[in-house]
């Protein structure tokens, strides 16, 4: 940066003085690191793990997104809520439902600006209305209020739905074909599960980059000044109304694209892939990767859908062989490790993951101060015993 010439006492114009460009020492090279790094990571995944372990990061991917909705909900605003599953659903049938009604949507290379967009605006609309409660209600019955959107919502799907398929008849699943995607002057079919973790990853990160946006905004100041005390936010002029049901249709907008994630990953959109229990599972990734944080969805979804297959490899299959019908009881010990888990991280670690994760940063940070610490001081001493 070169500065203003002025003129000294004497008369006689001072050379300038040429400084180092600030814009380079401003650059923000932590973030730019992080996202290389990341960029990096989620490239060579694919060619790094094999086709069971790509299935997995998949649902990792779409349930990232479903749980940083959620966490929107439930960690910022301090409103519980059991219909997410059901939320997602809809828009998983929106999908299918857009396909079956217009087929030449199929061959169409912009499909995907269409049905994503669409499930998640269903999802909104759904989850805006079964947020109407939590005007009136709070905790234990808002959760009841919320868990009733599975009920009304299947019978939506298994009743409604059907009339506006072309056939007009009834179903029980809904077949969805492999998407396209395009942008101007290239297009791609999504084939295989490489294609579908590099369309999912991008899903994720923008759903992360966004959510971690809206926080740091007036209405995310809003959320978090509702869940720490609802009476004195709203003494302070911040709408009740308004914002619940903000944060319903931003946490069900992204259980809709969550849904049409899992549709395009299965293939067929099902009843049974939105049970109740998908919602405490959502729920439970939430608790205990880290509520009201940004990274904790993340930690949650990895941590939950993980841990389960390293016991089944790990644990259940090496002792099924002393141990008689153990497999038999796989969904039990799952289920049952779940309930223990929350019990655990309520109790001992209410921050989750994303907790102990900050710690283990502090400490690395902490122990490479002190590293550089005692390197600087024995080279002072070196310098003054010459």
């Amino acid at each position: 940066m070169v500065e203003e010439t002025q003129v000294p006492p004497g008369g006689v114009l001072a050379p300038p003085t040429v400084r180092p460009i600030e814009g380079l020492r401003r650059l923000p090279l932590a973030a730019l690191a992080f996202w290389l790094a990341l960029l990096a990571v989620l490239i060579f995944i694919p060619w790094v793990f094999d086709d069971v372990w790509l299935n997995n990061f998949n649902q990792i991917l779409a349930a990232i997104v479903a749980v940083t909705g959620l966490n929107l909900l439930v960690g910022y605003t301090g409103q519980v809520s059991l219909g997410h599953a059901a939320f997602a659903m809809m828009g998983a049938f929106t999908v299918a439902l857009m396909y079956d009604r217009w087929p030449d949507l199929r061959t169409n290379p912009y499909q995907l600006y269409a049905t994503i967009p669409a499930a998640g605006l269903t999802g909104l609309v759904a989850g805006t209305i079964f947020g109407v409660p939590s005007l009136r209600v709070k905790g234990l019955y808002l959760a009841i209020a919320t868990l009733a959107a599975h009920p009304i919502l299947t019978w939506i799907v298994e009743h409604l739905y059907p009339k506006l398929t072309q056939k007009g008849a009834s179903f029980s699943s809904l077949p969805i074909p492999r998407p396209i995607l395009a942008v101007p002057g290239w297009e791609h079919t999504i084939r295989t599960d490489t294609d579908r973790f590099y369309l999912f990853a991008a899903l994720a990160v923008l759903g992360v980059v966004i959510a971690r946006n809206i926080v740091r905004t007036r209405v995310g100041r809003a959320f978090i000044a509702i869940r720490d005390n609802d009476i004195a936010a709203e003494a302070s002029g911040i709408s009740l109304y308004k914002y619940k049901l903000t944060a319903f249709a931003m946490s069900s907008f992204y259980a809709g694209i969550a849904g049409a994630m899992m549709a395009y990953y299965f293939r067929i959109a099902t009843v049974e892939s939105f049970q109740i229990s998908r919602s405490i599972e959502y729920l439970a990734m939430v608790i205990i990767g880290g509520m009201g944080s940004i990274p904790g969805p993340i930690f949650g979804a990895f941590f939950i859908i993980v841990l389960p297959i390293l016991l089944r490899d790990y644990v259940i299959e090496p002792l099924s062989e002393q141990v008689k019908r153990l497999k038999d009881y796989y969904d039990f010990i799952r289920e049952m490790l779940f309930g223990l888990l929350i019990i655990v991280f309520i109790i001992w670690e209410p921050e989750g993951l994303n907790k102990l994760w900050l710690r283990l940063r502090a400490g690395v940070r902490r122990l490479v101060a002190s590293a550089r610490g005692r390197t600087a001081a024995r080279g002072g001493e070196a310098r003054g015993s010459t």
